[in-house]
């Protein structure tokens, strides 16, 4: 047998850690000294501190593990609870990863903000009316990553239905925003009727030519032409910020005011975020 100082020491876990593994039933001594009260732990012990010590470690919690290896979970069931934890792990990580792009862009912003913003080619135009079908969706806010999150899934179930009722767009995709307006079906606690502050409407547009019809699963609107102050931002969308700085930077320099959201052409999207092409379009008047 051995003393919990060298098991401790065989399993990489401390004294400590077997002390409460054994005040909660996790991991009982083989025998405990009447009357020294030392504890002595079996070598086929070090299988169950193995294991507990593995499941720990990918995030189940104590009671979580005591179920595991009391209710002798069989090995198919434990795989697919560990796919499962490798998911949740993963999309973590996803949700973290984009997390520090923003806060890299947001330092970014910080530091060019504080010697001078960086070079944009801006151009007015005056852009036609357009219409588009949409589909709407709410965020929390304008933040990059309050918008992408709500935003991504709405182009793809949009181009679905447009070609359920055998429409194809005309060009490439548009997006704008709206203050949220809360509406009589909004509860108290939804994320529809926080206060109203900060709350923006998502549209997700696609350009058709067609009429609005009774039937579709969509909305059918006109966006009307605007004067604009547009430049052309490369990479991902939640790295959008200094783009869009440097573009209201300009706008106030130029003796204009904005006039509005700023609405996005995706001009080109391909898989890799990194690689977008999307000109932003301010609407503005003179100051």
């Amino acid at each position: 047998m051995f003393s919990i100082g060298d098991f401790a020491r065989h399993g990489q876990v401390s004294v400590r850690m077997l002390r409460h593994y054994d005040a909660i039933g996790l991991l009982r001594p083989a025998r405990v000294d009447a009357a020294t009260g030392y504890r002595y732990y079996r070598a086929d012990q070090l299988t169950r501190l193995n294991r507990l010590t593995a499941l720990k470690e990918l995030g189940f919690t104590l009671h979580q593990v005591g179920a595991i290896l009391d209710e002798r979970v069989s090995i198919a069931e434990l795989r697919g609870m560990l796919r499962l934890r490798r998911a949740e792990v993963a999309e973590r990580l996803a949700a973290e990863t984009a997390r520090l792009a923003r806060v890299e862009a947001r330092l970014r912003t910080l530091e060019e903000g504080a010697h001078h913003m960086p070079a944009h080619d801006v151009v007015i135009k005056r852009l036609p009316a357009v219409r588009v079908a949409e589909l709407t969706a709410t965020a929390a806010g304008f933040a990059p990553e309050d918008i992408s999150p709500v935003i991504a899934p709405l182009y793809p179930e949009l181009e679905r239905r447009l070609t359920a009722a055998g429409l194809t767009p005309t060009g490439p995709g548009i997006a704008y925003y709206t203050e949220h307006r809360a509406e009589a079906g909004d509860r108290p606690g939804n994320a529809d009727s926080r206060e109203g502050e900060g709350l923006i409407t998502v549209h997700a547009c696609l350009p058709v030519a067609a009429e609005p019809r009774a039937d579709h699963d969509f909305a059918i609107v006109d966006l009307p032409e605007i004067e604009a102050a547009t430049t052309v931002h490369r990479g991902s969308m939640d790295e959008v910020m200094p783009s869009a700085q440097a573009l209201a930077h300009w706008i106030e320099a130029n003796g204009y005011r904005s006039a509005g959201y700023t609405r996005e052409l995706y001009l080109d999207c391909p898989a890799d975020r990194a690689q977008w092409v999307v000109e932003l379009q301010e609407p503005i008047t003179r100051a």
